[in-house]
């Protein structure tokens, strides 16, 4: 009888490679024709307008530029909560709407009488020329400007004229905020000629602080304005700094 001999185990080798068959790399292509290119944020490549790009640049000329203190002044304006009280007062003395008037004078002709007589009513006044008119004859109380009218010379003299005729004043943020309150688009610039009694504590607040944090405040009109320069200026700036100190040190090392 034949034995047979016994059959050698056959171990399969371990391939060197760790790679798992089941899943296979797939790397994408992003070339012309390939895979779909991933989601980028594209923002500073993006061509804005003509009218952005000139405010953004005149934003930044007016920080890196030495700004007089007769337009830098425009800057400092009342802070948030200040604002929105005074936004908040000046609401109730917003002028009629042309449909308002319109529907009024309708309403007058229907039955038949005429103006009643009396004093005016209290509204806000608005316009350059008037409210220059009314800080001249002294009849207005209170006077709201915009910080960002352009051009800003055509301003520039109204807080001095306030300021000469003791009439209080601020600046605020935004020309077209005050435009809302007189039913246009923008407006430079308003003016309180007086208050009902029922305002009148709130009123008095606002014009007291405002005569103290800005007619009677020497520093704002003394300040220049400007002069911030960009991270990379100051990064800059630092670093030469840093090497004429290093060079300093040496030279009083070597007396």
């Amino acid at each position: 009888m034949v034995q047979k001999k016994p059959m050698k185990k056959v171990v399969a080798q371990s391939s060197t490679s760790k790679t798992n068959s089941l899943f296979k790399k797939s790397p994408k292509n992003f070339r012309i024709g390939g895979d779909i290119q991933p989601k980028r944020d594209l923002t500073r490549f993006v061509r804005w307008p003509k009218y952005i790009r000139i405010q953004r640049q005149k934003r930044i000329l007016m920080q890196r530029l030495k700004v007089p203190p007769t337009i830098a002044q425009f800057s400092s304006t009342i802070e948030k909560s200040q604002a929105a009280n005074l936004m908040k007062l000046l609401k109730k003395y917003a002028p009629e709407t042309r449909k308002e008037k319109k529907d009024r004078l309708k309403a007058l002709a229907a039955s038949g009488a005429s103006e009643p007589a009396g004093p005016k009513p209290m509204l806000l006044k608005f316009g350059l020329n008037h409210v220059t008119q009314l800080v001249e004859d002294g009849t207005a109380k209170l006077v709201v400007i915009a910080h960002d009218v352009d051009p800003i010379e055509i301003m520039c003299f109204l807080p001095t004229l306030c300021r000469k005729k003791n009439v209080p004043y601020c600046f605020v943020r935004g020309k077209a905020a005050l435009g809302r309150l007189v039913h246009q688009k923008t407006a430079t610039c308003v003016a309180l000629t007086g208050v009902n009694k029922e305002d009148f504590t709130d009123f008095e607040k606002l014009t007291t602080v405002f005569n103290l944090q800005f007619n009677e405040d020497e520093k704002l009109r003394r300040t220049w304005g400007g002069g911030v320069m960009g991270i990379k200026n100051v990064h800059m700036m630092a670093a030469r700094e840093k090497i004429r100190m290093i060079e300093q040190t040496k030279k009083e090392t070597m007396l």
